[in-house]
């Protein structure tokens, strides 16, 4: 479920001349049978909106005063978001001879006080703003809108905006429909608000809200995915796509990256994580070897020596912040099962408050292998907005695969890669594919839609990222990624399965196999090709070149470049 708030206008939008019809009544008990928050945000006293419409129980929460005044219908708390007008200033309206009434932050009045109203708050110096609703006029301290108190109750709901629908008719609904993720206006709103909405519905008041609601029911509001391009975020360029990006679209997406080692898979990911972070969407990242620690200012759970404490995790959730969760305090053995037992108390947060927005799941064949199936009372029938990242998509569970729409493939095997998701998933693959993705390039795919892949320029993080640090210092690559000490007749196989391992064997193996390494760029070649750090791989070729006659001097260096890049703290 990607919209699981609804937000709605009293006046002109849920009511007519102030009452709201029985058949828009049913629509909203319908919505909210659907497990969906429902909230009320209105310009009106709450004294005044109690008196009018004695159904304010039917709601969640509800944003009165133009967003200075919360209220809980449950507990019949209620939350003044900011001070009292002052009494000077009130004087200096009634000299003026403004008529208004008085709520607890809000001062309302009717056109065309607005003038009078301004000139007080220029001669006072206050910081005060003027909110037109169509013939309303209300004042309130710069700041507070419909918006500010929307925003507050989601916080206390424990919901983003990102899952709400919000819908208007007027002036003052501009700030709370563009603090959704889906801005609604009803067919009789005015023309500014009509124009930037991103929906218009075609009936107008309450039967433009009961048209609303049977589209949210129906389908989410999938059909109009396609036209809310500030929801949605670019996975890269194409110069064939509708404005030249590939876009995915958050809570429905589910994302296949695939590709072998070094092929630019996880730069990609990068890529779309650092987006997302910058669009204000939460993810929880599980990391099974250390990858991607303390990435896009997450909050890392787990550590190389600690496992990570299932109810921190959903603490964690609880805020705005993405997750990293990071399984190497996990036996290699026990990470799947590890995964297993946290996958549903993540999908039940998830089925509350629709958070995270994206559930990624790194080395995707380990902790997904063929043998996984999902539980049917803990999995949902679609998994979307979900990245899955693997060398191996053939080795990724098939029950997992079947969510999948988009397939990212990555590196010079990127056909190979996409051969393997048609041959599990059991999906035609189109034989005319594309030029063999480039470094930043990939083949993206969309499946269910049975059209052709395409060549995209994928995104690139802006800022630097020295990944796979704390894996690289401390944990266990594969085998294929690990380096050999195997000497000039090939009589060693000593495995380095990490860089501190890597400078153990260094000092420990004979000249001669030291030197026969050295002389053909196999340290420099691994750092670059493996540890994918390009610094260190130079100065590894300048060592290499360097002290190809003093193996004492060679290993030396090596080990000081190595600790004082990857030396993993205490």
């Amino acid at each position: 479920m990607r919209y699981i708030a609804f937000a709605t206008d009293y006046d002109g939008t849920l009511a007519t001349n102030g009452r709201v019809a029985e058949p828009t009544l049913a629509a909203l008990e319908s919505l909210k049978a659907s497990g969906r928050k429902i909230l009320l945000v209105t310009g009106r006293h709450l004294g005044d909106l109690q008196a009018v419409f004695p159904q304010t129980n039917l709601f969640d929460r509800i944003v009165a005063e133009n967003g200075a005044v919360l209220y809980d219908p449950t507990s019949r708390e209620e939350k003044t978001l900011t001070e009292p007008p002052p009494e000077e200033f009130l004087a200096a309206l009634r000299a003026a001879g403004v008529r208004f009434e008085l709520g607890r932050a809000i001062i309302s009045s009717w056109t065309p006080a607005e003038t009078a109203i301004l000139d007080v708050i220029k001669k006072m110096a206050l910081d005060y703003q003027v909110i037109f609703n169509k013939g309303a006029v209300m004042v309130l301290p710069s700041g507070i809108n419909k918006a500010t108190g929307l925003t507050k109750v989601l916080q206390d709901l424990l919901l983003s905006p990102h899952n709400t629908v919000a819908v208007g008719d007027a002036e003052n609904d501009h700030s709370f429909l563009a603090a959704s993720e889906c801005g609604v206006a009803v067919a009789n709103a005015v023309p500014a608000l009509q124009a930037r909405a991103d929906i218009v519905t075609t009936a107008s008041r309450g039967d433009g809200v009961i048209e609303l609601i049977g589209q949210i029911l129906k389908d989410d509001l999938r059909d109009y995915d396609d036209r809310l391009k500030r929801s949605s975020f670019a996975i890269g360029t194409n110069e064939d796509a509708d404005g030249g990006e590939i876009r995915l679209v958050p809570n429905r997406n589910s994302v296949l990256v695939a590709g072998a080692s070094a092929s630019g898979k996880s730069s990609a990911v990068a890529g779309m994580l650092e987006e997302l972070a910058e669009k204000g969407y939460q993810f929880c990242l599980i990391d099974p070897e250390g990858d991607f620690e303390h990435f896009a200012g997450a909050l890392s759970i787990g550590s190389p020596t600690d496992p990570p404490d299932p109810n921190v995790i959903a603490k964690g959730l609880e805020g705005t912040r993405s997750l990293v969760v990071n399984l190497m305090g996990v036996a290699l053995r026990d990470r799947p099962a590890a995964f297993a037992a946290l996958l549903p108390k993540i999908l039940e947060v998830r089925a509350k408050t629709a958070r995270p927005h994206w559930l990624v799941i790194d080395e995707a064949h380990h902790l997904l292998p063929l043998s996984w199936s999902p539980a049917s009372s803990t999995i949902p029938q679609e998994l979307g907005g979900t990245i899955l990242i693997t060398v191996h998509p053939e080795h990724v569970s098939p029950a997992a695969l079947a969510f999948v729409d988009v397939v990212i493939a990555t590196g010079e095997s990127a056909g190979a890669t996409l051969s393997a998701f048609a041959k599990t998933t059991q999906i035609a693959l189109p034989s005319d594919l594309p030029a063999v993705p480039e470094t930043g390039e990939a083949l993206v795919w969309f499946p269910r839609k049975r059209n052709a892949p395409v060549l995209v320029k994928t995104r690139m993080a802006k800022s630097e990222r020295r990944r796979h640090r704390r894996n690289y210092a401390q944990g266990e690559l594969s085998a294929e990624q690990s380096f050999y000490f195997r000497g000039p007749d090939g009589k060693l196989n000593l495995r380095a399965q990490n860089l501190s391992t890597f400078l153990q064997l260094a000092d420990g193996v004979d000249d001669e196999t030291w030197i026969f390494h050295l002389k053909r760029g196999d340290y420099s070649s691994w750092f670059d090709r493996i540890i994918k750090d390009n610094d260190l791989a130079q100065e590894a070729k300048m060592i290499e070149r360097e002290t190809v006659n003093d193996a004492a001097q060679g290993r030396t260096r090596f080990k000081e470049a190595g600790e004082r890049r990857y030396t993993a703290p205490a």
